[in-house]
């Protein structure tokens, strides 16, 4: 086993510093001091504004090296290309394309304390994940879109083969893993599309059918992107897996988080098959940066994925009970009910968060 995992940290912009140092801290205490070894870089937005570089080549080297990566937040309101898109997005975009991390992954759970707005599903009765084709789908466009004399723009939906297929098969080795949907137990891949309108959906569709072929334990299930957002709503409780095209992976991410408590509380990975990237879901949150006031969850929680994805990588089961043993103290605490953060309801701080669950574990 390789230790001590080398883990680079790129704290980012606004509350990503406060964050990226609990989450650190929180790892620090779970997995003891010689596991990991976490090794600080420099990018962002606000490195941007002093240097003319969101993505220093050193720190690309460090994550090209790293075994895994751990990210703050990044953005800031105003810092833009001169195209009009946002500086600090194009830090994991690098990231992302550079390091060909193809698949996002979402986890969607209701953990106890969290108050669902969705009425009927207590702790648990949420628990599916979203995979997002990562570096294909619209998205594939930014920056190589066509503006015409400022009076016609297109950008361009690109899917391949090899692009569906393996995300596809990243969404079914998932399924095999979970435990099934919370309402019947059956394991289960959701294709989210609109195979009905567009035919670069209906072949996202058919190379899936194709995947499918190799799991028989596996169901398989279909969407389109409008009906989705209803049935997540409805139904919640139905999904298992969900693997989707880049924009409607990305939109129905952020809907599915709001179902269990917003994006404070959503863990993210941008995995490929040799590089990982960890963040939280939400944003950069500058109004209330450097004021002790963002809740740190979203970070600690995408940790714990960085500990389960290097756990199953190196075989090193250190890591995976250090993972389990974080989202349980995570959770205990939310339950408990007395150290809440502002986003769920309650007035903890950063600190109080970070420190509350450091005492649980």
């Amino acid at each position: 086993m390789t230790t001590p995992y080398h883990i680079v940290t790129i704290d980012g912009d606004g509350i990503g510093p406060e964050v990226c140092q609990a989450a650190v801290e929180v790892l620090a205490r779970a997995c003891g001091k010689d596991l990991l070894r976490f090794d600080p870089r420099d990018g962002g937005a606000s490195h941007y504004v002093k240097t003319g570089q969101v993505l220093p080549q050193d720190t690309y080297e460090a994550c090209r090296s790293a075994h895994a990566i751990l990210h703050g937040a990044a953005g800031l309101p105003g810092v833009t290309y001169p195209d009009g898109t946002e500086v600090g997005n194009d830090l994991h975009l690098q990231l992302r394309f550079k390091l060909d991390l193809f698949a996002n992954v979402r986890p969607i759970r209701l953990y106890a304390g969290a108050q669902s707005p969705l009425r009927g599903f207590p702790p648990g009765r949420i628990d599916y994940v979203i995979i997002r084709e990562n570096t294909e789908g619209l998205y594939a466009s930014r920056g190589a879109g066509v503006n015409l004399r400022g009076e016609v723009v297109t950008d361009s939906l690109v899917v391949t083969r090899k692009g569906t297929e393996r995300v596809a098969r990243f969404a079914f080795d998932l399924a095999r893993k979970r435990s099934g949907a919370p309402r019947d137990g059956k394991r289960r891949v959701t294709v989210c599309d609109k195979a009905n309108i567009l035919r670069t959906y209906a072949f996202f569709r058919a190379v899936c059918d194709e995947v499918k072929a190799d799991y028989p334990d596996v169901e398989i299930d279909y969407a389109y992107a409008d009906a989705i957002t209803v049935h997540m709503l409805k139904k919640p409780d139905f999904y298992d897996v969900i693997v989707a095209e880049n924009m409607f992976g990305d939109i129905i991410s952020d809907l599915g988080a709001g179902t269990v408590g917003g994006l404070g509380i959503a863990a993210s990975a941008e995995v490929g098959e040799h590089h990982g990237l960890f963040q939280g879901a939400h944003g950069s949150a500058p109004d209330i940066a450097g004021q002790n006031l963002a809740s740190p969850v979203a970070t600690i929680l995408s940790g714990a994925l960085m500990l389960r994805w290097l756990g199953d990588r190196h075989g090193d089961k250190r890591l995976t009970e250090a993972a389990g043993r974080i989202e349980a103290a995570t959770e205990a605490v939310l339950a408990e009910g007395k150290v809440i953060p502002r986003d769920l309801g309650g007035q903890a701080t950063c600190t109080e968060m970070t420190a509350a669950i450091c005492a649980r574990l």
